[in-house]
């Protein structure tokens, strides 16, 4: 029965006791099967965790909470890469003409300012190997000619001719129609400019947490490393060939927009005629940060979207049979820049990388993350099954700030602490 009748005593007196309601438990049990009571036990548990932190974003301005944050850190020697990021900066900033004192000064106070602010610091933090990127490429003009190493303008021709018989470049840019000037400047001059801003939307939107802030650090760090090769090891591109042989090159011999001459004057406009003459690394043929950029692009792309991953190697080598087509690189050139962002990538991911779950769909579906390879006999997101004890390296629990490892992440199927608790509420 649901309710209770009035007593004689309650009617003799005209008055009624409260109806006390009282719930069927067990016949509820009946009705809603075990495991599915125990599933919504565990998201109701999992809403209320700290795990529920995961994909929260900092929206406070005090700076309090950074250096709480700095006095809370474990240091270790990884964190060294700031110390070396900060030397490259002052470098760069000392040797730099234009713009001025002024203007240097008010960038340096802004990053500065971007990184002490918690709202801002999460996004800006693993933006600085970018930042120093850019610094540094703008930086290369700069350098005095006497401190640079002679350019080398027979070595890329000659690996062409040893690894693929001829000259690539030229084979593919000897027959020229309006048709294939479109379409080699496509992903050259268009998508290879706005790849990462769309790529970096698609990993925040759909990757799991911290997967934004390692891509952007490989980013960064890949094209950091390339412009210092390029300016310890300075290599003559295809146009120089076409234009003065093999002779021997300088650094005050401006750059040339080669293939993409021919856009400018289809358009009417001198874009790319103006960028590329004052290109601050005229000589930067080696490795191609063309290719190492839609090659880290298409490898965390395909990281994500397995199913695509066609799609993005049908980009990769669009990519390079644009900068054959256009003059700009040797296909030496876009091996090394590939080989370059597959060493990162694969490292990043064996390292900082958090694993994709197939029942994710979206960054805010992770109430935890698994960072590094996964084993074999373990499968995404699994712990614990089959009697079998997860190993703690194998599993990190994230906030919105930072990772730590060495915790099991809460799961519908192992709670320890809930158990008992469990047993007797199905009983």
């Amino acid at each position: 029965m649901l309710t209770t009748l009035p007593s004689w005593k309650d009617r003799q007196q005209g008055t009624f006791s409260k109806l006390h309601l009282r719930v069927p438990w067990r016949s509820i049990q009946l009705l809603v099967p075990h495991r599915l009571r125990r599933k919504l036990r565990s998201k109701l548990r999992n809403r209320q965790s700290s795990a529920s932190s995961l994909t929260a974003l900092q929206t406070s301005f005090s700076p309090t909470q950074t250096i709480r944050a700095l006095q809370s850190h474990r240091w270790s020697l990884f964190d060294g890469q700031y110390l070396l990021l900060a030397f490259l900066g002052i470098f760069c900033l000392c040797i730099i003409d234009a713009p001025g004192a002024l203007v240097k000064t008010l960038v340096a106070t802004l990053l500065l300012t971007s990184l002490v602010l918690p709202i801002t610091r999460q996004f800006f933090l693993p933006f600085l190997p970018i930042a120093a990127w850019l610094i540094f490429f703008h930086a290369a003009q700069f350098i005095p000619g006497e401190y640079r190493p002679p350019i080398w303008v027979r070595v890329l021709p000659a690996l062409e001719n040893i690894f693929y018989g001829a000259n690539l470049s030229n084979i593919l840019s000897a027959h020229k129609t309006v048709v294939l000037d479109i379409l080699a400047w496509l992903p050259y001059g268009i998508i290879h400019f706005g790849g990462p801003f769309v790529c970096a939307i698609f990993i925040f939107l759909f990757g799991p947490p911290t997967t934004l802030p390692v891509f952007a650090r490989t980013f960064g760090y890949v094209n950091l490393i390339g412009v210092m090769i390029q300016i310890l090891f300075p290599c003559s591109p295809p146009w120089y060939e076409n234009m003065y042989g093999l002779a021997p090159a300088n650094y005050s011999i401006q750059g040339s927009p080669a293939g993409l001459a021919r856009i400018d004057k289809l358009f009417g406009v001198e874009l790319y005629t103006s960028t590329f003459t004052a290109s601050p690394l005229v000589f930067g043929a080696f490795p191609s940060l063309h290719s190492g950029n839609a090659t880290i692009e298409a490898l965390f792309m395909s990281h994500l979207f397995p199913r695509c991953k066609p799609i993005f190697i049908a980009y990769t080598l669009w990519l390079w049979w644009a900068t054959m087509y256009l003059s700009h690189h040797y296909a030496v050139d876009l091996v090394g820049g590939s080989l370059l962002s597959g060493v990162a990538f694969y490292y990043a991911k064996s390292t900082f990388l958090p694993r994709i779950q197939p029942d994710k769909s979206f960054r805010w579906d992770y109430d935890y993350v698994e960072v590094g390879d996964t084993p074999a006999e373990y499968g995404y997101g699994r712990a614990c099954l089959d009697g079998l004890e997860a190993d703690a390296d194998e599993w990190t629990v994230g906030s919105s700030s930072s990772i730590s490892s060495g915790s099991l992440s809460p799961t519908e199927e192992s709670q320890p602490p809930f158990r008992d608790l469990e047993t007797k509420m199905d009983r």
